[in-house]
């Protein structure tokens, strides 16, 4: 253990398994909901944004820092949106014994630290690997506020975040924001190219278990077992849920006033259904709150993901938004029946998070059970398993006259190679709606086609879905989009 972070001086090491997690959570469940502490010293009760941020963990005191090891862990201090305490746990030879928070831990900048005696706990924390360079820890996740968390793939920058758990998101009634309380993190092996944390999550209506085992590297590979336990019946629980962020990009430009191409963490959802289609729906920033469900019965596969990733898309400097990663999670077992669900919320600034995705189970989880799912997230350039069907690259939409709209998409793969061009064609279709001038060309400047169309303006919104088709059979991904006047 580096120099600074003891166990708690009153707190011995106690025998610790994967069991134990499951089985603090069913008790839990069994309880009254306590609402987490978030009690600090006045000078730390209400700092703002850059007060909160001059609070820094001092690397030298990381956990493991000088043994060698595959992963170093820094931790955070609470404050600001992060007043929560959250007790973490090291394990080591089947022991976990509980880390102290310490003032001398971190710097404050023109802060007072907190007298020495004072047990604040943690925010939460982040893991450092190796992961561009042998000899240098980045960071390669961070699990902080709520139950969010996210990561990077070697050559990545921070973008989306997943979430341990969403209940009620879009409701009316208001979503309910679960918490990690506590985490235990196991210490690796020397050489191992994994780490595995476990997680207890609390919320008015359930307790959860989490055990994750994460992998950095080219992709960054979370395999997520969980454990619900509801309080009440669950009616809207979300599942592998997922928070980005989409501002404008080609196929959205209304009263966007910017130097920039495009602004997102994420472009698309993708989605690989129990059926074997493979469908891909372009994000937008609506101007009213639009929810999109895509039933499904045992997905394979779903996700927020950055398909562009060319610098001149963006053209921002500072952001880089071409280096942010994508996310998918691919669900272990038969999750039954449901729906992958999309929320696009309204947003003038790209400082908010306006996208949420999860799948939500068609049938409520009863209270007083256990319901375990098990699924792998990979945040990296693109789906684990890129599939043969050409794609959507890129979706402008545009004015075309007084009475239509010119969608222009763009489509690129292998496949399209090995196309009779005599014999391929752009399907269209639209609800409610009419479409003309289906235009299938050639696209010498990508290597691949475009395939264009005209909507006759409506005044409501309209489902559309397009794919290209050599005589009966698909050769690309189904493009799905909801137009909104």
């Amino acid at each position: 253990m580096a120099p600074g972070l003891l166990p708690a001086a009153h707190a011995q090491p106690a025998p610790f398994d994967r069991s134990i997690v499951r089985q603090t959570a069913r008790d839990l469940a069994s309880k009254a909901y306590k609402a987490p502490s978030e009690k600090l010293p006045d000078n730390l009760a209400n700092l703002d944004y850059d007060r909160y941020r001059a609070i820094r963990f001092l690397p030298d005191r990381a956990l493991w820092r000088g043994e060698k090891l595959p992963f170093e862990v820094q931790f955070f201090h609470r404050g600001f949106f992060y007043k929560n305490r959250v007790d973490i746990f090291e394990v080591k030879d089947g022991q976990a014994a509980p880390i102290a928070y310490r003032p001398d831990l971190f710097s404050f900048g023109e802060l007072a630290p907190p007298g020495p005696a004072v047990d604040l706990g943690f925010a939460g924390f982040r893991l450092h690997a190796p992961i561009n360079k042998p000899d240098y820890y980045d960071e390669v996740c961070v699990f902080l506020g709520a139950s969010y968390f996210r990561a990077v793939a070697k050559g990545q920058l921070y973008g989306l975040s997943a979430r341990g758990l969403a209940i009620n998101t879009g409701e009316a009634k208001g979503e309910e924001f679960p918490f990690f309380k506590t985490f235990w993190i196991e210490k690796p092996a020397p050489g191992a190219n994994s780490i595995v944390v476990h997680a207890l999550l609390d919320s008015e209506s359930a307790a959860a278990a989490y055990r994750f085992t994460i992998r950095p590297g080219d992709t960054t590979v979370f395999d997520v077992e969980m454990a619900i336990y509801p309080r009440v019946d669950l009616q809207q629980a979300g599942l592998a849920p997922m928070t980005s962020m989409f501002f404008f990009g080609p196929n959205d430009r209304k009263d966007v006033d910017d130097f920039r191409p495009s602004v997102h963490d994420s472009d698309g959802l993708a989605i690989f259904n129990g059926r074997g289609e493979e469908l891909w729906r372009p994000l937008h920033n609506p101007r009213d709150l639009q929810v999109s469900s895509f039933a499904d019965i045992n997905p394979r596969g779903f996700g927020l993901m950055q398909r562009q990733k060319d610098f001149a898309a963006y053209q921002d400097l500072e952001s880089n938004f071409e280096r942010r990663p994508s996310l998918w999670a691919e669900p272990i077992g038969n999750w039954g029946e449901g729906e992958v669900k999309l929320l696009e919320i309204p947003t003038k600034e790209e400082i908010h998070d306006n996208i949420a995705l999860f799948w939500r189970p068609k049938a409520a989880l009863p209270a007083k059970g256990e319901h375990t799912y098990t699924y792998r997230l990979h945040w990296g350039p693109d789906t684990p398993k890129p599939a043969p069907l050409a794609r959507f690259s890129r979706t402008g939409i545009g004015t075309r006259g007084d009475n239509a709209t010119l969608f222009v998409l763009d489509v690129t793969g292998e496949r399209l190679k090995s196309v009779d061009p005599k014999n391929l064609r752009g399907v269209v279709t639209a609800e409610k709606a009419k479409i003309q001038n289906i235009v299938t060309q050639p696209n010498p400047a990508t290597g691949g086609w475009r395939l264009s169309f005209e909507l006759l303006k409506e005044k409501t919104p309209v489902e559309l879905r397009a794919s290209l088709m050599q005589n009966e059979e698909a050769v690309s991904e189904v493009w799905v989009y909801r137009w909104t006047p």
